[in-house]
């Protein structure tokens, strides 16, 4: 079967999180809105207590939290509900950049529809945006800038601290998709100022199916954003629909395991990564690491093995490891990575490239035994 080397795309669950998940199916059938007996308020209490285990590992206040399916509806929900606002104030220019989640990409393009315009900022080749361009492209009427913290594919960390800073005292609201860096960048994201944030429990070693819509707070009020779909007054109309009790719950118990151990993760997810390229640089396979390194998380790398196809060598290698060649979201699609063209990358090297990512429950010999299989393979292709 193999070693598991996709976390970037989800993380197993943690056996932690599981139990917590079950005592509640088993323990907890009430509906969290239901107020006429006592399995509505024993739901709504666990929902809260997980509400507030979101906030604690963000620093934010609980009533900014806001449980979502997860980040791809955090995302619309963030874009698409400023739409009324920017109706009403004619500010109707949004910033992001290329490089985004499809989920941003999507709704902004389909805003443009609407009248909206989008000015999409590219990378320059180390995979990070320049803050000059962002910010010199924020007008009176920009309504948004929606950016990513750490790209999915290559692991590379935006500067939106610097960007957060600038657009602090602007009339420009802040989003930022923070799917990769929550629960890894914990302090990072502390001190960053935003108005919004996106982030999925699948990502942390919690459920699929759950997420977070943060919404700051400026002044005393909530960026004025509505739900996008119809339905009840759950989560305050942002988003309409039964609040799937068990789901949330893992999330908040995913979150509470973080706060008490993301240090550590970082420093086992950084082992890891060194002793993956010290086995890179023995090899003397030839290849090229995608994205500037010294702003890298340490759980992932994007490597391009010259003249070796990533498709050949991700079949020739399964039985050792499994790794992708960029987003699941995109996984059907057999265009090369936006990201790595975005980036200035040539379509032969994206061909190349494969996406390697692991999670501190990873264990690192048997981490590093799989890429050394890896390795031998590529270098075996490499040789034709």
């Amino acid at each position: 079967m193999g070693v598991y080397l996709d976390f970037n795309s989800t993380a197993p669950i943690d056996e932690r999180v599981l139990e917590e998940m079950i005592k509640i199916y088993r323990n907890t059938p009430g509906n969290a809105d239901s107020r006429t007996h006592t399995f509505g308020y024993d739901a709504r209490r666990a929902v809260e207590t997980a509400r507030a285990e979101v906030a604690s590992l963000l620093g934010v206040n609980k009533d900014e939290v806001f449980f979502t399916s997860g980040a791809t509806e955090s995302n619309n929900i963030a874009i698409q509900g400023l739409r009324e606002y920017a109706e009403k104030t004619g500010k109707k220019h949004i910033i992001t950049t290329s490089v985004e989640h499809k989920s941003v990409l999507e709704t902004c393009k389909a805003l443009e529809q609407q009248g909206f315009e989008v000015s999409y900022v590219n990378p320059k080749a180390d995979g990070r945006v320049s803050v000059e361009e962002v910010t010199e492209l924020v007008r009176e009427d920009t309504v948004l800038v929606s950016i990513m913290h750490v790209n999915n594919e290559t692991g590379i960390i935006q500067p939106i601290k610097e960007i957060g800073e600038f657009l602090a005292d602007k009339e420009t609201f802040f989003h930022i998709d923070a799917t990769q860096s929550f629960g890894k960048l914990v302090d990072e994201l502390k001190a960053i100022k935003y108005d919004m944030l996106s982030m999925s429990a699948h990502k942390i070693a919690g459920p699929q199916g759950v997420g977070t819509l943060v919404l700051r707070k400026k002044r005393y009020k909530l960026p004025p954003v509505k739900g996008i779909m119809y339905g009840g007054q759950q989560e305050r109309g942002i988003r309409p629909g039964t609040i799937p009790v068990a789901l949330v719950v893992g999330l908040g118990t995913a979150c509470a395991l973080v706060e008490s151990e993301y240090k550590q993760n970082q420093e086992k997810c950084l082992t890891i990564k060194n002793a993956l390229l010290e086995e890179l640089n023995a090899s003397g396979v030839k290849c090229e690491i995608n994205g500037d390194q010294n702003y890298c998380v340490p759980s992932t790398l994007n490597i391009c093995f010259n003249g070796v196809s990533s498709e050949a060598l991700m079949l020739s290698t399964k039985q050792y490891c499994g790794i992708s060649n960029g987003s699941a979201c995109n996984s059907k699609s057999y265009e090369p990575s936006y990201v790595l063209t975005a980036m200035g990358i040539s379509t032969e090297k994206i061909e190349n490239s494969v996406r390697i990512s692991w999670g501190a429950e990873s264990d690192c010999e048997d981490v590093v035994t799989s890429f050394k299989e890896l390795l031998a393979v590529a270098k075996s292709f490499a040789a034709f």
